[in-house]
């Protein structure tokens, strides 16, 4: 994991709470490896943009997923922590809690190119510009425009329950498992009704639409790190490429590969 910042800035030390500006960004590319960044949090809110490759952010309720020209926003004093795919560009934008009226949840973002350069000026600007004068203005417009900006359903509803945390695990590890509810509930010495009722009060959804939505967090982190569609579908078990396409077109209303240049 490397940072490119004109300040030399690491993640792991950077600590954009010690900065009294409204907002401050920070470029963070990654050349090779998938990388995370462990459990933490800070006063600042966080934008959390992938201009390639993709990012998946948890808290202590859900799991989103960053596609290209997307962002996720994290509230302040929320606790996070945040899973690169190789070669991604990520741009992390630190707001103040009164800076700027942001959603109170956590959500995912769409963004305009506008917003998008403003961002990545910011972050060369390093984290201490001056109060005012162009960059302060700028920064004040880029505000302005994040509050407006449109609000996506990329995300996977998860729970701390530890029943729900493991079948979530096995799944993320390996998604091509096909268990039945049935089977779960065998395995977790519980009922089929039990476990039903169990996953739809902790998630709001019934286990087959939790399960797909997990598939389709998978699916966008593999294809924005250059997964052929062909693979992406065969690593999570779908018989064809034509099956995981449906389900791909009737998630997000386009196949992968429109999405994907809609995106760019």
């Amino acid at each position: 994991m490397t940072s490119r910042t004109p300040l030399s800035l690491s993640l792991y030390d950077f600590d954009p709470d010690i900065y009294n500006r409204p907002a401050v960004a920070l470029r963070l590319e990654v050349e090779q490896n998938y990388v995370e960044q462990p459990v933490h949090q800070h006063r600042k809110g966080q934008l959390v943009l992938a201009l390639h490759g993709g990012v998946t952010c948890e808290v202590p309720s859900s799991m989103w997923m960053v596609p290209p020209q997307h962002a996720v926003w994290i509230p302040g004093g929320m606790p996070h922590s945040n899973h690169a795919t190789d070669n991604a560009c990520i741009y992390f934008l630190f707001i103040e809690p009164d800076a700027a009226p942001m959603p109170e949840e956590c959500c995912t973002l769409a963004i305009s190119p506008l917003m998008r350069e403003l961002i990545r000026y910011l972050a060369d600007q390093g984290p201490s510009y001056p109060d005012e004068g162009p960059t302060a203005r700028l920064a004040s417009v880029l505000l302005e425009q994040l509050s407006a900006a449109p609000v996506e359903q990329l995300y996977l509803p998860i729970s701390n329950h530890p029943k729900i945390r493991f079948i979530s695990d096995v799944l993320m590890t390996d998604p091509t498992n096909r268990t039945t509810l049935a089977q779960w509930a065998q395995r977790l010495s519980m009922s089929d009704r039990t476990l039903a009722r169990l996953v739809n009060r902790e998630t709001g959804l019934t286990f087959g639409r939790w399960r797909q939505q997990l598939h389709l967090i998978v699916a966008l982190r593999l294809l924005s790190s250059g997964v052929p569609v062909q693979e992406v579908a065969g690593s999570l078990g779908y018989d064809s490429v034509t099956a995981f396409i449906t389900m791909f077109r009737k998630s997000l209303g386009q196949p992968p590969a429109q999405y994907f240049a809609s995106l760019r």
